[in-house]
């Protein structure tokens, strides 16, 4: 099955497989098992064929966020499936966001938090498993609450220290570890 052969539900399935798996189930962020419990999670899949599209579509959903209480919608997931599967591309895309996010005055409000299959970290190699703690299925824009980072951050006060906490616990698990939660990455190409 090709990447373009997904349909929406699988799309969502799929992310939330990640989610479950590894966000939450790893505990790779202690802030992501409450929003997605209270059903406070949106998940937005875009159907662009361009990047002005997109940069629509994330726009709609940052002004969704700041008109919606966090009752309702804490925190957005916003799927690329199609475009965006060159990592490099991908990073001026999140640039791209940023420069929405300060377009409509929402900087200090809402911070994005990118994902990607093909993540890196610019001090590791391609192939070291502490990417992983950034690769998702599919390019993602997470648009986060600044209010629901400090209210986590008074929950968790060693925040710092979760980076850190990350990288070990996924070299202990190694490639193997990590293959045997089951997530799919329909875009990701081999290293």
């Amino acid at each position: 099955m090709s990447a373009n052969d997904y349909s929406d539900d699988d799309i969502s399935t799929i992310c939330q497989q990640w989610l479950e798996r590894a966000v939450i189930g790893l505990n790779l962020c202690p802030f992501a098992r409450r929003p997605y419990q209270l059903h406070r999670l949106r998940f937005s899949i875009s159907h662009a064929r361009h990047t002005d599209a997109f940069l629509d579509l994330l726009e709609n959903e940052l002004r969704l966020l700041l008109q919606t209480p966090a009752t309702e919608i804490e925190t957005t997931l916003v799927i690329e499936p199609k475009l965006f599967a060159d990592f490099e591309v991908f990073l001026d895309v999140v640039a791209l966001a940023e420069q929405v996010l300060e377009d409509i005055d929402a900087t200090g409000t809402i911070q994005i938090a990118p994902f990607h299959p093909n993540f890196q970290f610019a001090d590791e190699p391609a192939e070291d498993i502490t990417n992983y703690t950034n690769r998702s299925p599919y390019p993602i824009l997470h648009l986060i609450r600044e209010s629901s980072i400090d209210q986590a951050v008074a929950a968790f006060p060693d925040a710092g220290s979760i980076y850190e906490r990350n990288k070990t616990l996924l070299r202990t698990m190694g490639t193997e570890g990590w293959s045997s939660l089951g997530i799919k990455y329909p875009l990701q190409k081999k290293h």
